[in-house]
């Protein structure tokens, strides 16, 4: 410190003029009175790039104005540098939202404070299934703009995250002054909340209103007719559902639905379809009819082999059946044949024996025949006055005790 004299007396210290003497230090070393040039803290030096690898095409000059104009308040190298992370994460989004969403953090990490740059990371995420970051992100940008803009992100990151209570509170506070695009999207939220909850007739009755008209064509039409159709078909309202899906495939001009083929789904035919959509057809995946035919051959096929052995196993039941009727009578006629041969035998070999038996027969009738007439003349003589009843009353007697 140097000493100075303030002209009444009193000293006090002045501090040393350390640039200048630096400066005389580097004149006498260099031999030159130039000012040393300073790298840190220039704002328009460029920072070393790195970070995730940037795609082809991904330049500042991709960025479109409103973002630009909110990167001013960065250094313009800075400014640079995140707006190509940016150009790259909405190029990435929609192949690869994972690794835009490195793209967009990478740009976060350099700018929290920029609302344009949390807002991309906020939309990153959403796309990237990021459901808590994304809400965490467009909190932020709620707070720096004040805006309602993605008040319906947000209600659909609560939904997703299981709640849709806190969705429908989102939406409540959210109000009637939005605009229509946005107004149309957080319906379409809660009507997705209302349906996760099991509130089925509810979530169709809050989409309904002037703007649920087949004959609209606004920005968001196919989205909403869509979105209706889907909540009928939750409901078990198929007709209604599938005549809905017709109308919002109508209203899809730019096809980013597959409204057609959820109708076709749920029943309606190639004629209802090509009806109400002139020159379109339903895509069927051929893969899907190549399995589907040889399903139904191997089913075909699994019937016919299934008929040829029901078949072989009657005629094979049929032809056991058979042999066994055959033996069955050839049994029989040989029983027959036996009876009939034994009979014959016993017939021939005994003639004799039955023509005595016979003879033997006779003789005792004739013999009985003599008994009975002897009998009587008896009685005739012993009794000459009785009659025919004493006979008769005799003979019973005889008849009783024999």
């Amino acid at each position: 410190m140097a000493a100075t004299d303030t002209g009444d007396g009193d000293q006090v210290d002045k501090p040393v003029e350390r640039w200048g003497q630096a400066e005389d230090r580097f004149v006498e070393v260099t031999g030159r009175r130039e000012r040393p040039q300073r790298d840190s803290g220039d704002r328009d030096s460029a920072p070393v790039e790195y970070g995730p690898k940037l795609p082809e095409g991904a330049d500042y000059s991709a960025l479109d104005v409103e973002a630009r104009a909110g990167l001013r308040s960065l250094p313009k190298s800075l400014a640079e540098l995140v707006g190509k992370h940016l150009v790259a994460a909405g190029m990435l989004v929609d192949e690869d939202p994972e690794r835009a969403l490195e793209h967009a953090r990478f740009a976060r990490e350099r700018a929290a404070r920029v609302a344009v740059v949390r807002e991309a990371a906020g939309l990153t995420a959403y796309h990237a299934g990021e459901w808590a970051e994304a809400l965490s992100e467009l909190r932020a940008v709620r707070r720096m703009s004040g805006g309602n803009t993605y008040i319906a992100v947000m209600a659909d990151c609560e939904r997703a995250l299981g709640r849709p209570e806190r969705a429908l509170e989102l939406a409540k506070e959210a109000g009637r002054d939005l605009p229509a695009d946005v107004a149309v999207e957080l319906r379409i939220v809660s009507a997705g909340a209302r349906r996760d909850m099991g509130q089925l007739e509810a979530a169709v009755v809050g989409l309904q209103g002037p703007d649920l008209d087949p004959k609209r064509r606004d920005p968001w039409s196919a989205r909403l007719f869509y979105a209706y159709a889907d909540n009928l078909a939750a409901a078990d309202r198929t007709e209604e559902a599938i005549q809905w899906f017709l109308n919002a495939a109508q209203a899809d001009d730019d096809e980013d639905t597959d409204a057609a083929e959820r109708a076709f789904e749920l029943g309606a035919d190639e004629s209802e379809i090509a009806a109400a959509l002139p020159g379109e057809t339903v895509e069927v995946d051929e893969s899907d009819e190549d399995a589907a035919d040889q399903d139904t051959a191997a089913d075909d096929d699994a019937d016919e082999s299934e008929v040829d052995d029901e078949d072989d196993l009657v005629d094979s039941d049929d032809a056991a059946d058979d042999d066994a009727d055959d033996n069955l009578v050839d049994d029989d006629a040989a029983v027959a044949d036996d009876s009939t041969v034994a009979d014959n035998a016993a017939v021939s070999e005994n003639p004799t024996a039955d023509n005595a038996a016979a003879d033997n027969a006779a003789a005792d009738n004739a013999a009985a025949d003599n008994k009975t007439a002897a009998d009587k003349t008896a009685d005739e003589d012993k009794n000459p006055g009785e009659g025919k009843s004493a006979v008769g009353d005799k003979s019973g007697k005889d008849v009783v005790d024999g």
